[in-house]
């Protein structure tokens, strides 16, 4: 027999969720950023130059561009790394279990990145050839290049520059929500997007990825504990 869930429970569940995000945001706000390494701060400061220093949809697509590589750098060492230890079974599952979840953060930094550009798109910005692809794959690619070798020499380093990258991201997307009082009266009602989750607004949208930013800041420092696996 199935069950039928009546509108006024998705209703509760989804103002429960608005309340939590909310929270989210505040406490995003009043908490200090934290004190960013050389490579994160001139990649803030060349981008803003190109990018302007406020926030804005286009902007923040080539943020998501760039917010991938260090995930894909890790996944693609941790393989190399199995090649090497597969014979140590316990070794090498415990370096698959990084891989899943470095592969699990790729994969939500994607879908970030597609909303971005489906947001900006609508907006008609972030479309320049130049700016908006060129630079960006140029960038990411000196990013992946730097996460790479740090992880390889030190990979407590590269843990902490993606820490870094994303307390900047989560902050980015908690002010521009309270610069952009409009986005909560922005539906979100993208198909192409529906797999990343049901949100009421464009405002929750941003608070949402913002939270998902914070989560894998906090990935990242945990993994301090312990950052190369033996």
């Amino acid at each position: 027999m199935n069950t039928v869930i009546q509108p006024d429970v998705i209703k509760t569940e989804e103002q429960a969720r608005r309340d939590w995000l909310r929270r989210a945001q505040a406490s995003t706000l009043d908490a200090p950023r934290r004190r960013y390494g050389l490579a994160t701060r001139l990649l803030i400061k060349g981008m803003d130059p190109v990018y302007g220093r406020s926030g804005s949809f286009a902007k923040y697509q080539v943020l998501e561009l760039v917010a991938r590589v260090p995930y894909q750098s890790w996944e693609r060492i941790a393989y190399l790394a199995i090649s090497r230890v597969h014979r140590d079974t316990g070794l090498a599952r415990r370096i698959h279990e990084r891989i899943e979840e470095s592969r699990d953060q790729q994969d939500n930094e994607e879908w970030h990145l597609l909303i971005m550009s489906e947001l900006a798109a609508r907006e008609g910005t972030g479309q320049g050839w130049l700016r908006y692809r060129l630079l960006p794959y140029v960038v990411a690619t000196v990013y992946y290049l730097l996460s790479w070798l740090l992880f390889l020499i030190d990979p407590a380093a590269s843990y902490r520059l993606n820490a870094d990258f994303e307390d900047h991201a989560e902050h980015e997307y908690m002010a521009f929500v309270a610069a952009h009082p409009e986005l909560e009266t922005q539906p979100w009602d993208c198909p192409e997007a529906a797999g990343y989750g049901r949100l009421a607004s464009v405002a929750d949208l941003v608070r949402q990825i913002g939270c998902d930013e914070r989560q894998h800041k906090d990935e990242s420092l945990a993994r301090l504990a312990e950052p190369r696996l033996r």
